[in-house]
């Protein structure tokens, strides 16, 4: 699961970036690996973990992580390939939710690509050019769609209709996530993955004095987006690049304190990103190892045991299942059990957030 990072240029999305491929010296266990120049695989911070590992004093940890793409910044035009735009269009295409990076700061000495800060005008021109985009591919196909619905096919129909309702929305430009249609009608759109269909989170990058309360841009942005069920984090990139050029975790939070912040924003915006992907958590916990799974909301056990093995899902009996809080309460499996607190869940069961989990299967 990726989340792809987006904003015209010189907003900082860059500088963010860099500093999550960084994140190893902002908290404990945060390693980065790079798997191309422009993706980060990187550590989701979990407090859970740091619990579990002492009351079960396993051998190893193992966290869970999420993908996050820096997508060089898009222009005017994108959707018509200025400024290498089908390559980034491409790249956003591939990613699961979009993290929208916004200029909310003055500063003489950063450029704006457009001579002045306003973050709507920089969030409409990133708008138009994915909706822009979405449309060209809705009018591809539904011109063949079309030529087949003429012919009488019922379902080519169907598919018609849905496509004109998402043409009609684009036309009046706005995104396809705004969309209030049938699931059948969104399955007519699935094989387009239309990139205004993603989640969206926006991130207002502010100067160090509005890092805390935000400032008069970062207002404009809630005002803006209050309507479309969409997160608003606010982050000091040039923070962010101070926090992880000091040496130490102790000066680190020193650091923060001093500011008025109990967390990094990198920390804020990855925990962020996680929720954005609709991802849960759940564990396993032995001496060997405790480990963290990342599983989609709404997954059933065997879905859940597939994640670590095919086999755990193709031969699931039963799993046994205690909560987190039950399990920092007593302490230890063996204590859940005795307190009632360990339970026998089948086939139909929907994992929770934090669950610790032991499956059950024959193969």
């Amino acid at each position: 699961m990726q989340c792809g990072i987006v904003g015209l240029p010189n907003v900082g999305k860059s500088t963010l970036f860099n500093c999550l491929s960084n994140a190893k010296a902002q908290a404990a266990n945060f390693p980065f690996c790079t798997i191309e120049p422009n993706v980060g695989v990187i550590t989701v911070p979990d407090e859970r973990l740091n619990v579990l590992e002492g009351l079960v004093k396993p051998n190893k940890v193992v966290p869970t992580t999420i993908e996050i793409v820096d997508i060089a910044g898009l222009v005017k035009g994108a959707s018509r390939g200025e400024g290498l735009g089908n390559q980034f269009l491409a790249n956003i295409r591939n990613t699961d939710a979009i993290i929208h990076v916004l200029r909310c700061f003055d500063d003489d000495n950063v450029i704006h690509v457009d001579g002045s800060v306003n973050p709507i005008r920089d969030k409409e021109i990133i708008d138009t050019e994915l909706q822009l985009k979405d449309l060209d591919s809705v009018e591809k196909k539904l011109q063949k769609v079309a030529r087949a619905a003429k012919t009488g096919d019922k379902d080519a129909k169907k598919a018609e209709e849905a496509l004109l309702k998402y043409k009609a929305l684009l036309d009046d430009g706005k995104s396809v996530r705004s969309a209030v249609v049938t699931d059948e009608e969104k399955e007519h759109i699935a094989d387009l993955f239309l990139l205004t269909s993603k989640p969206v989170m926006y991130v207002c990058n502010v100067d160090e004095a509005s890092v805390v309360k935000g400032n008069k841009y970062v207002d404009m942005v809630k005002d803006y987006v209050a309507n479309e069920n969409a997160e608003v984090l606010i982050i000091s990139a040039a923070i962010e690049s101070e926090i992880s050029g000091l040496d130490s975790y102790e000066d680190r939070i020193a650091f923060l304190n001093d500011l008025g912040l109990n967390q990094s924003g990198v920390a804020k915006l990855i925990t962020a990103s996680y929720k954005l992907l609709n991802l849960i958590t759940y564990f396993t916990a032995g001496v060997q190892e405790v480990r963290a799974w990342t599983i989609e909301n709404g997954y059933k056990a065997p879905q859940a045991a597939g994640v670590i093995h095919t086999d755990f899902e193709r031969g699931f009996i039963k799993a046994d299942v205690i909560a987190y809080d039950e399990f920092k309460k007593h302490g230890s499996e063996s204590a859940c059990r005795e307190a009632g607190a360990l339970r026998m869940e089948g086939k139909e069961y929907l994992v929770k957030d934090g669950d610790l989990m032991h499956f059950k299967f024959n193969v």
